[in-house]
């Protein structure tokens, strides 16, 4: 579950809206409608495979029953289930999920949320909030289950690219190379991995000195620019001219940054992927991020001129809103070390 220090600031963040996945908030009166359309999918994905359906499901089942324990392991229980409940709720939200991905993005006929794009991005966004995950191992074990049956030429990652890319919180793409789960993984924590900075990037203990506003170092001479073809997503770089000249502002030092999106569901991305970085021994490099973004933005003034300066597009409808959030999303968040101080260091 999400840290309660940063759930309490946003429950609306963590909670699902439309599906539940796994126990937490599987009795969550507004979840409770959408299990019929869940059991849908479920049939769906069984009819593409040229197999008796209870056979199919049978062999789910027993997966499930397989790797109980571990399953078991992934989740802070707050009700009792059996195991009959569980792993009945693992298969059916695993079978979902596969089937919702391939009738969305990998088949022809009319999907089923065309003309409904809110309900669509309402489910694709509970399906990476912390607390709304399945294992990724099992999600894998159902895919070969079903999806292999009848297509052998997708690879599991390749399935769920599609979710992981709804998600981008920045226009660079995601990287996928270097990718790879393990039990306690799942679909956030896998987006998470795409941002990954290379081995060879440097943490330096997070000094936590006030750097400057976005107007106030446009004001000291400070351009910033949009990060081209960065190695890592979320590269930031000062950059000082080489050949000094007679004329100052050609002269200037230049930040370059990744474009960020800032759009209706970025505070829930930013929020659960720095819960997450907040909960689990992983890289805080989002919640690292964000602190930088905290200190350039402090009014609407300072979105503006990102905005003007191409490296942060806001989608939001006002300036005003785009940096409360901003403002908004480390607090009571801890960073002892960041990604960004070696360079930052240079505009202090």
């Amino acid at each position: 579950m999400a840290p309660s220090v940063l759930r309490d600031l946003s429950p609306s963040s963590f909670n699902p809206q439309l599906v539940s996945i796994g126990p937490l908030h599987r009795e969550d009166e507004n979840v409770r409608a959408f299990e019929e359309q869940k059991v849908s999918y479920l049939f769906y994905l069984l009819s593409k495979i040229n197999s008796p359906q209870e056979e199919i499901l049978e062999s789910c089942m027993q997966k499930a029953y397989s790797v109980m324990n571990e399953i078991k392991g992934c989740y802070i229980w707050t009700k009792n289930f059996s195991d009959a409940e569980i792993a009945e709720m693992m298969v059916l939200d695993a079978c979902f999920i596969l089937g919702f991905i391939i009738d969305e993005h990998f088949s022809f006929h009319k999907k089923a949320y065309m003309g409904k794009e809110l309900q669509y991005r309402t489910i694709v966004n509970d399906l990476v909030l912390l607390e709304n995950q399945i294992p990724l191992f099992f999600l894998d074990q159902m895919f070969q289950c079903t999806v292999l049956k009848f297509n052998s030429n997708v690879s599991f990652i390749q399935l769920i690219k599609p979710v992981l890319n709804s998600h981008k919180l920045f226009e660079a793409d995601l990287k996928f190379n270097n990718i790879s789960f393990g039990t306690n993984d799942h679909l956030l924590s896998l987006l998470h991995q795409c941002c990954m900075p290379p081995a060879n990037y440097i943490k330096k203990e997070f000094m936590s000195k006030i750097m400057h506003s976005a107007i106030d170092l446009d004001r000291a001479g400070v351009n910033f620019k949009p990060s081209k073809d960065p190695t890592w997503v979320m590269d930031m770089e000062v950059k000082q001219n080489q050949y000094p000249c007679f004329f100052w502002s050609w002269n200037r030092p230049t930040l370059t940054m990744p474009v960020l999106s800032v759009h209706d569901s970025t505070e829930l991305l930013f929020r659960n992927l720095i819960a997450y970085e907040q909960s689990f021994p992983t890289q805080c490099y989002v919640s690292s991020y964000a602190f930088v973004m905290d200190m350039l933005v402090n009014t609407q003034d300072d979105v503006a001129k990102l905005v003007e300066s191409k490296v942060l597009v806001n989608i939001m409808g006002s300036n005003e809103e785009a940096a409360n959030m901003i403002n908004k999303i480390c607090k009571k968040v801890i960073v002892n070390n960041s990604y960004y101080e070696e360079e930052l260091e240079k505009l202090i």
